[in-house]
């Protein structure tokens, strides 16, 4: 497998959105309360729980089929059943947002699943849209 990077902030993990369309990088950053995972895309950052990658690698297993990514701006509804509507659901482990900027709460289900993927966590589809993943 080639570099991806190793999740710090000098060496962050280099990804590309499951369509292949976007790059952008995420580093862990376990210095702030609570633990972050940073997304850098473009100017833009975003920050989510840094235990998302647990949580939704669990969730993932135990849903044990592939399940739509569904990724959505924070402002929009998530659609039911998607990567997306679990990142938000008060029905999961942090009860509510994984994202914690508020305005980019949301695209979970865009920056999460090429993440898991890069890690070894998880397969996940990279057609032009409407993608999939799935635990491994």
């Amino acid at each position: 497998m080639e570099d991806k990077g190793q999740g710090t902030r000098e060496q962050p993990w280099l990804l590309k959105t499951p369509s292949g369309s976007s790059d952008y990088q995420m580093y862990r950053d376990e210095a702030v309360d609570p633990p972050a995972l940073v997304c850098q895309v473009g100017k833009t950052q975003l920050r989510y729980h840094l235990r998302a990658i647990d949580d939704l690698h669990t969730m993932l297993k135990e849903h044990g089929e592939w399940m739509p990514l569904g990724s959505a701006d924070e402002q929009k509804p998530a659609a039911e059943g998607t990567v997306e509507a679990w990142g938000r659901s008060p029905g999961n482990p942090v009860g509510g947002w994984y994202g914690m900027k508020k305005g980019l709460r949301g695209r979970i289900g865009m920056y999460l699943p090429p993440l898991l993927e890069a890690l070894g966590l998880a397969e996940v589809e990279h057609g032009p849209r409407n993608n999939r993943m799935r635990a491994l």
